[in-house]
């Protein structure tokens, strides 16, 4: 049975839920006095509109499965079945909430716009040349610059789709998919990384927890889930290596770290997550490794021509050549923060609140850790003014390893958070269209 939380982790949700409310009250007045924010229904970048799909039923059906029997399952089940299953269920309920929007709408067509990745893939026929001159088509207001999310990110992420069409996956379908297995590596990723910096009770209370995550209504789908997965498998690499003394597997998290900063530039900011995992590490030595690993990735893209400086600095000016100088950034400073009321779900303030009062520097615990290093990116992201709206996809990365502090909430109030994550995800997908 489930008890009543206490009432500080009460008062933290509440909280949560507030600013979200005061950020779609204000979002809406501003928009009436002629000072849009510029997000459809604020603060959330989507569109009013109230409906079911064909991923309905399974969407809660899985949550209500994940809710009743998630849990026990976690704490009896071997740890190789278990990330299985974790992987499984979390796959299964992106692509559930994905399908309430249906097949074409929700996944097919997703990433087939004018703005998106793939809109740039038919013109790619020489990589190399491509990488050569990716910054010279940053800027927009030229006949070939990028599409809005190509230019807005290093050239990896459009390689991505380009080397999936080449092997013969190619259109919308495909790279939907694929953006949905890889997001849901998350459910392996950050349960094995609390396991081996810190218990496995504490991984096993992670687990329902990162497979309920409210944000899988973005990784299905956006390229950011894909983004998500591929740094939370580096981090978890990582933190494999300095535990485990595997100089192997900390290499391979450099590799997947190094090519993260090459998906969005604001994945350098994972930096805080990976300080995080070295300084929980048995053998910080081992980490040397890493650094091996992202050598040669950095190497790569530089040698073809790409200079992450300067396509950063591009990016800058490219951002306020759009939206961003319209969208106040005395707003979105603090809407931002209300996103992830959505995105991790109201649990995150309870796990956070948590992890401040857990934190102390001669108990160092990956519990707290993690979270709290998670926060550190995200805060870091925010004040930066870079951010403004749009981070319910954006921080999703970040926002994955809130989860980590689970454990910290007790056991008796676990499946009422459990709910309360799975709620929020059913509302937002079944009230509101999501876009990007």
């Amino acid at each position: 049975m489930s008890a009543r939380p206490p009432r500080p982790d009460l008062i933290a949700a509440a909280v949560a839920v507030g600013l979200f409310a005061v950020a779609a009250i204000t979002g809406g007045v501003l928009h009436r006095l002629g000072r849009p924010v510029y997000a459809g229904a604020p603060p959330l970048l989507a569109q009013w509109l109230p409906h079911v799909g064909p991923g309905t039923p399974l969407a809660v059906l899985v949550a209500v499965l994940t809710w009743w029997r998630g849990p026990a399952l976690a704490a009896r089940l071997g740890r190789r079945p278990l990330l299985a299953l974790s992987y499984v269920t979390a796959v299964a309920w992106t692509l559930s909430l994905a399908l309430i929007d249906g097949w074409q709408r929700g996944i097919a067509d997703r990433l087939t716009t004018e703005h998106e990745y793939l809109h740039e893939v038919p013109g790619i026929t020489d990589i190399p040349a491509t990488l050569s001159v990716f910054t010279t088509r940053i800027l927009d207001f030229q006949p070939d610059s990028w599409a809005t999310h190509v230019s807005a990110h290093p050239p990896g992420a459009l390689l991505v789709f380009v080397w999936l069409d080449r092997i013969g996956l190619g259109g919308g379908a495909w790279a939907g998919l694929l953006c949905i297995l890889v997001a849901g590596l998350v459910a392996v990723a950050v349960p094995h990384t609390v396991r081996v910096l810190g218990s496995d009770e504490a991984a096993r209370a992670v687990t329902p927890f990162v497979v309920l995550f409210p944000g899988a209504v973005w990784f299905g789908v956006s390229a950011d889930g894909l983004f998500a997965g591929v740094t939370a498998t580096g981090v978890a690499l990582l933190a494999h290596g300095v535990a485990r003394r595997s100089g192997a597997a900390a290499a391979g998290g450099g590799v997947l770290l190094a090519f993260g900063c090459y998906l969005s530039y604001g994945l350098v900011l994972m930096a805080a997550v990976v300080l995080a995992v070295i300084v929980l590490g048995r053998t910080r030595r081992t980490a040397l490794w890493a650094l091996a690993g992202a050598a040669p990735v950095v190497a790569a893209f530089t040698l073809a021509g790409f200079s992450w400086p300067e396509g950063y600095h591009l990016l800058i000016e490219r951002y306020y050549q759009g939206i961003a100088t319209d969208r106040a950034y005395g707003y979105w400073v603090w809407a931002n923060l209300a996103l992830l009321t959505v995105s991790a779900g109201p649990a995150a303030a309870v796990i956070l609140r948590r992890a401040v009062a857990a934190a102390h520097p001669r108990a160092r615990d990956a519990t707290w850790v993690l979270p709290l290093a998670a926060a550190t990116a995200i805060a870091a992201a925010d004040l930066s003014g870079y951010s403004k709206a749009e981070v319910e996809r954006i921080w999703l990365p970040f926002a994955v390893w809130l989860t980590a502090g689970a454990a910290l909430i007790p056991p008796a109030g676990r499946r009422t958070w459990l709910a309360v994550q799975a709620l929020v995800a059913l509302t937002v997908n079944h009230l509101v269209l999501t876009v990007w």
